[in-house]
């Protein structure tokens, strides 16, 4: 039987021991070969663009433009400007993010790190932010599963048996429905199982709901796999439609099955109940996304998913929903929809 590629040692090239061990002028030197590394870490200036080698700061470890005169960093204009830590930690931070399969709390964040729980929190959500808005956002074709799964607004049970109420019938404002869409590896190709994933937030998993998230995501004539929901009946125009009975089978006789977005629900569960514990409606589709994002890597080695993030957040302009979070300024709405 062949050895599974995350028990291979190919699936182990970041080693954690040698970020320990790097000095801060080589993290220095690290962020700028990633920040700019269509110009071999020669410095470009986020202001004017000039690509002429500006004036190099030694002592304050920044630039200034010869062209405009503008003074910048490694990290100006990222989700790192203005970061008060070393270069190294925010290295070691997205090396702990990338091993964590099942995503990380923001108190184990802060313990690894040694810093303030507020600054794993929003340092954890810098990062889920760079995934959710660095996503490819060109549509899934061929064939691709969809399947939702319910989050929040648990209710409690009374203590005794005759003040109960049926929860499944009882209105929730605050559920959330995670839409998940997984587009499948075509045949004979070297992926197995799915290659993309695509997460959506809705409050149920019912034609209205989700009409807006399928047509602008699934290219028109695609093969969609789904469960019986009614939810699914009115796409039977516009896709291929293949069900599956869940409550008899796995996968009908006609092999449909959508058994890849059923394993996206499993790591969003472990995630929710063995990590997060809690998620805000507020940031459900930050964690939502990074759960995709963790199963399309998932035959990455640790080495390639952590330079994967790392030019991620690079290229990710300074956050205005996380750059001053704990001083009030805060997300105004929750993303619903496509």
């Amino acid at each position: 039987m062949a050895q599974h590629f995350l028990l291979s040692a190919s699936a182990r090239d970041l080693s954690l021991m040698k970020l320990f061990n790097m000095s801060e002028n080589e993290a220095f030197e690290t962020f700028k070969a990633v920040r700019w590394s269509d110009t071999d870490g020669e410095p470009v200036c986020p202001s004017c663009g000039s690509c002429h080698t500006p004036y190099f700061i030694s002592a304050r470890k920044q630039f200034r433009c010869k062209a405009c005169n503008h003074t910048f960093s490694v990290t100006s204009g990222t989700i790192f400007a203005s970061h008060k830590k070393p270069l190294k930690v925010y290295l070691i931070a997205i090396a702990i993010f990338t091993n964590a399969v099942k995503s990380i709390s923001a108190l184990q964040f802060s313990r690894d790190l040694d810093v303030q729980y507020k600054t794993a929190w929003v340092l954890s959500h810098k990062i889920r932010e760079s995934l959710f808005l660095n996503q490819d956002d060109s549509k899934l074709s061929g064939i691709c599963e969809v399947d939702g799964v319910y989050v929040g607004n648990y209710i409690k049970p009374a203590n005794k048996i005759e003040d109960r109420i049926d929860r499944r019938t009882a209105y929730k404002p605050n559920k959330r429905t995670v839409i998940s869409i997984r587009q499948r590896a075509e045949e004979g190709s070297e992926n197995v199982g799915s290659v993309r994933t695509k997460t959506f937030i809705t409050k149920g998993e019912n034609t209205s709901d989700i009409k807006e998230v399928i047509y602008n995501s699934v290219e028109l004539g695609s093969t969609i796999h789904a469960d019986e929901h009614v939810g699914y009946d009115h796409f039977h125009a516009h896709y291929d439609m293949k069900r599956v009975n869940h409550g008899v089978e796995y996968k009908s006789k006609e092999g449909a099955c959508n058994n890849q977005s059923e394993s996206y629900n499993s790591r969003f569960r472990r995630m929710q109940y063995g990590q997060c514990h809690k998620i805000s409606n507020l940031y459900l589709s930050n964690y939502a996304n990074e759960i995709a994002y963790r199963e399309d890597t998932r035959r990455m080695s640790n080495g390639a998913i952590f330079n994967d993030i790392f030019s991620k957040c690079l290229s990710t302009p300074v956050s205005n929903e996380f750059c001053g979070y704990w001083q009030g300024n805060k997300r105004a709405a929750e993303r619903l929809g496509a």
